[in-house]
Order: structure tokens, then C-alpha cells, then sequence
């Protein structure tokens, strides 16, 4: 087992690569390919109900440990590439776990599921803190860059590429994504795992199971020459090489210690059979283990992509100009009631209650319809919007890409017939009604057919043309919104259900 740490940081590179590659595309290649990784997630799975996945995941901790955290999460890989920048060695120690604040933010999470307050449960999972960290600081870079390579494209008459708008759909979400990463950089290059070990509501509950793996590192007490180098390289800070144990429930697998001991006193292997003591630390301690000669394998350097970004731009760099003549006004947001949420997600209610706010749909929206919320009872959990675009009928990529199961697979014929909202029509902002021009861009663009011109003083044949909505036709997706050429609010726009309904 010498090239245990060998093993997790080649499996570790590849998860992290092709999960950052799942959350930074856009268009749909990669879920094609790699939707199960998302799935594989321990809260999402436990969200979804993924009894499979959930009971799996479980059975891997207790026969190997808690490998999960430092070879599937990719915000612990993310912290292992933090603390390998910190090139001085020797500079961990053991600690005793704090068991108050470990079981007081499991206890505040759980709470926080129960009561379908999302935007604690997506502030605190880390799966989602990592979405949240590529769909607002990774995925405008790959964006650029593909940007780049579509205009040098073009440029040869290639269309190999095509370019996507970059923008800011959540200044909050973004800000909380910044801050998370300043504060892992911080947590991780000097403290090692100390956010899994203490705050991490996942890396709690697996530590329930990891104590009784069948699989740890023990040590041999014959061996050991109390040099001290386990512990001072160990980044969980979980072994106490004064009495030669580890505490379990936090050691993460990640063979450091194994690769600094020279004398073979480390051993990952089979416990069940071994004299071992419980400590009060929730530790255990081998007095014996099978001697074998140390392997002195080279360190293994970790080639990370670098995670340190700029600032992301705010706005659009200038306001777009009709024909070179006039500056366009941009669109804002109406006001909503309530909020619109995506097909597939059965109401607001079930939405609150599932999402992760991992923003996996955010970045695979092909429309710019999606953005994270930023109502403090579903802070960055996905709510829509439609002055980029507007929901297609037939699309449906968010549904298929949800792995907490907030948003359930739906066909496209199924979401032609589900209404996740209506349109309201505000008199006073129509063209027709301001200036007395014709419009009817709402009724052109309706896919619902839901919208229909009428006279707006009955009828009078002189008064202009304005826009009736047939609330029982109308499913929501904001066509009309979108197309309305009023500014800045649009005369037309939708208004959410709480619950969905079929029409």
C-alpha cells in the first residue's frame, strides 16, 4: 500500500478535471458524458433520494475510510491543491477534534433540510460551494477562452466554435463564491482539512462511519522511532504520534503520512483482527501491524489548474446601438410575487426544499433564462428571468442535469403542457398605448398561441392594438416578456405559479 497516495492523487486529478470541465461547459457535451458525476455527490444523492448511490458511498467509507472526501468531493480536492502551494514542510500538528462546533453545524444543516431554508443548506454543502466557485469564477474564463477560438474560427471561415455571452447573473452568489474561495485558500494552505473537519455538514456524517472502516492506517509501536513526521504532514491533523494513533473519523486516506515514514512504522491495511484501543478522541490505536519494509517512492506533484481569478466583469463593456443610431436601453426585471422556477421542479415549495444551489443548471442553461436567486430564503438556489432570453419548449436541459432531483426529468412534450407561470400585461408600458404604434410582438412570438391582439376601447377599429392573454394556453416561458420592446420594464411579463399545473 506504499502508492496509496500515488493512487488517490491520479484518481483525485482526473475527478476534479472532468467535474470543473461538467460545471464549465455549456454545451451539454459534457453532461452527456459525465451527468453521473454530479449524481455520485453524497447530498445530492441524499437529496434525490439515490438510495443506491447514498448506500454505496456509505459501504466505500467503511471498507477504505473516508477516501470520498479526498478522491470524489471536489471542493476537498480543491483543498489538497491549497495546501500543496504551501511548500514548507513539517508544519501540521495534531489537534483534538472539536466535536461542539463538528456536530453543531451537522445539527444546524440538518435543520436547516428540515425546514427548507435553501440558502443554508447551499452556503454549507460543499459540492454546492464548489459548483458556485467553477459556474462563477471558472466558467467565465473557458467562456472567453471559447470566445476566442470562435472568432479565430470565423476568421477561416470555420464554425467549429460558437460565442456566448458573458455576464453576471448573481452579484450576491458571486461575492459568497469569492469569499469561499479566499476563505479555503486561507483554511487549506495553513490549516490543511480543518473546513472538512469542522464545518463540513458530508465529511460529519462520514466520520460516523470511517471509525469502523475495515481498512486504516495503524501503526507498528516496534517500528516507530517517535520522529514525529507522520503528525507534522498529516493535513487532517488526526494523528498523535506520542501514542501512536489515529484518529479516524477524521483521516481522509491521502497517505502523506505513510510516504514521510522511513521506517515502515505506517501501514494501511486490514484492521478487523488487531488489538486496538478506543480513545475518548474517538481514536483508535493498533499496538501491532505486519512489518514490511518501507518503500521511500518520491512525492508526487499534483498539477492543478490555478484557481486565483480576477474579478469578473459586472456589466456589458458598452450598450448595444441600433443600426449605429441609438443607444438601446436595457431591460430590468419586473417585480415578481412570485418567483418563476424551471419545468420540472413541481412548485416553488419543492424547490426550496431539494436544491442544493449547486448552480449546475445555472451554467448549462443554453438561453441565459436561469440565474441564482437572491431572496434570502432561496439565496442561490435557480430562479428565472428573461431579459436574455427565454425559456424554450423545447429545451429541457436543466431537468436533465439536476441531480438533487429539485428539478425531475421532463420531456419536451411535457413541458409544452406544464404552466410554471402566466403573463400579466401592464397597460401603461405598452408601446401601442404610450405612442399610439403598432406592435404585437408578444402575440407574434407566443409558442402558446396564448396571446391574441384586441382593440384596446373594444370596438373602436381606431384604437390601437393591444395584447389579451388566455391564461388557460399560457405556460410561462417568457417569449412575450423577452420580445416586449418596452423599456426599461416590459409590458408584458410573467408572473409565477407556486405550484405547477398542466394545460
Amino acid at each position: 500500500m506504499h502508492n496509496l497516495k500515488k493512487i488517490r492523487i491520479g484518481l483525485a486529478t482526473v475527478m476534479m478535471v472532468l467535474i470543473t470541465w461538467l460545471f464549465m461547459d455549456f454545451t451539454g457535451t459534457a453532461h452527456h458524458w459525465l451527468g453521473w458525476m454530479a449524481k455520485i455527490q453524497f447530498l445530492p444523492a441524499v437529496m434525490a433520494l439515490n438510495v443506491g448511490v447514498v448506500v454505496a458511498l456509505i459501504l466505500l467509507t467503511l471498507l477504505f475510510g473516508r477516501i470520498y472526501c479526498s478522491v470524489i468531493c471536489p471542493l476537498g480536492i480543491m483543498q489538497d491543491i491549497f495546501s500543496w502551494f504551501n511548500r514548507k514542510k513539517n508544519h501540521f500538528h495534531y489537534r483534538k477534534e472539536h466535536r461542539w462546533l463538528r456536530y453543531g453545524m451537522l445539527v444546524v444543516f440538518i435543520a436547516a433540510m428540515i425546514a427548507g431554508v435553501g440558502s443554508l443548506v447551499a452556503l454549507l454543502a460543499p459540492y454546492s460551494s464548489y459548483g458556485r466557485i467553477a459556474q462563477n469564477l471558472l466558467q467565465p474564463i473557458y467562456i472567453w477562452i471559447n470566445n476566442g477560438l470562435a472568432a479565430i474560427s470565423e476568421h477561416y471561415e470555420s464554425y467549429a466554435f460558437y460565442s456566448k455571452d458573458v455576464w453576471l447573473r448573481s452579484l450576491p452568489t458571486f461575492i459568497i463564491a469569492s469569499v469561499t474561495v479566499v476563505a479555503l485558500v486561507f483554511t487549506a494552505y495553513f490549516g490543511g482539512r480543518a473546513y472538512c473537519n469542522s464545518i463540513c455538514p458530508v465529511g460529519t456524517t462520514l466520520s460516523f462511519f470511517a471509525r469502523f472502516s475495515l481498512l486504516r492506517v495503524v501503526f507498528d509501536k516496534e517500528k516507530c522511532r517517535q520522529c514525529s513526521k507522520c503528525e507534522k504532514n498529516c493535513k487532517a491533523s488526526c494523528i498523535d504520534y506520542k501514542n501512536m494513533s489515529v484518529d479516524y473519523s477524521r483521516c481522509v486516506v491521502c497517505g502523506n503520512c505513510l510516504e514521510q515514514c522511513k521506517f515502515g512504522a505506517l501501514r494501511y491495511e486490514r484492521a478487523i483482527g488487531k488489538h486496538t484501543s478506543d480513545r475518548s478522541d474517538g481514536s483508535d490505536k493498533s499496538v501491532k501491524a505486519s512489518p514490511q519494509p518501507a518503500d521511500p517512492s518520491r512525492r508526487a506533484f499534483l498539477t492543478g489548474s490555478a484557481l486565483a481569478i480576477g474579478a469578473l466583469a459586472t456589466a456589458e463593456a458598452q450598450n448595444r446601438v441600433d443600426g449605429g443610431l441609438a443607444v438601446i436601453e436595457k431591460k430590468k426585471a419586473p417585480q415578481r410575487i412570485t418567483l418563476i422556477t424551471p419545468p420540472g421542479s413541481l412548485s416553488a415549495r419543492n424547490m426550496q426544499q431539494h436544491c442544493t444551489g449547486c448552480q449546475l443548471c445555472v451554467s448549462e442553461c443554453p438561453n441565459n433564462v436561469l440565474r441564482p436567486s437572491t431572496d434570502l430564503m432561496t439565496l442561490m438556489q435557480p430562479t428565472m428571468s428573461f431579459e436574455r432570453g427565454y425559456c424554450r419548449p423545447e429545451c429541457n436541459r436543466c431537468s436533465q442535469v439536476c441531480p438533487a432531483g429539485a428539478i425531475q426529468p421532463i420531456t419536451k412534450e411535457e413541458k409544452t403542457s406544464t404552466q410554471i407561470g402566466h403573463a400579466v400585461w401592464i397597460h401603461w408600458n405598452c408601446l401601442p398605448v404610450q405612442k399610439g404604434v403598432s406592435c404585437g410582438n408578444c402575440a407574434r412570438h407566443c409558442p402558446a398561441g396564448a396571446i391574441t391582439m384586441i382593440h384596446l376601447r373594444g370596438s373602436d377599429p381606431t384604437s390601437p392594438l393591444v395584447p389579451a392573454v388566455n391564461t388557460e394556453k399560457c405556460i410561462g416561458c417568457g417569449s412575450c416578456e423577452y420580445h416586449c420592446p418596452s423599456r426599461p420594464y416590459p409590458a408584458i411579463y410573467v408572473e409565477g405559479n407556486e405550484q405547477h399545473r398542466e394545460v
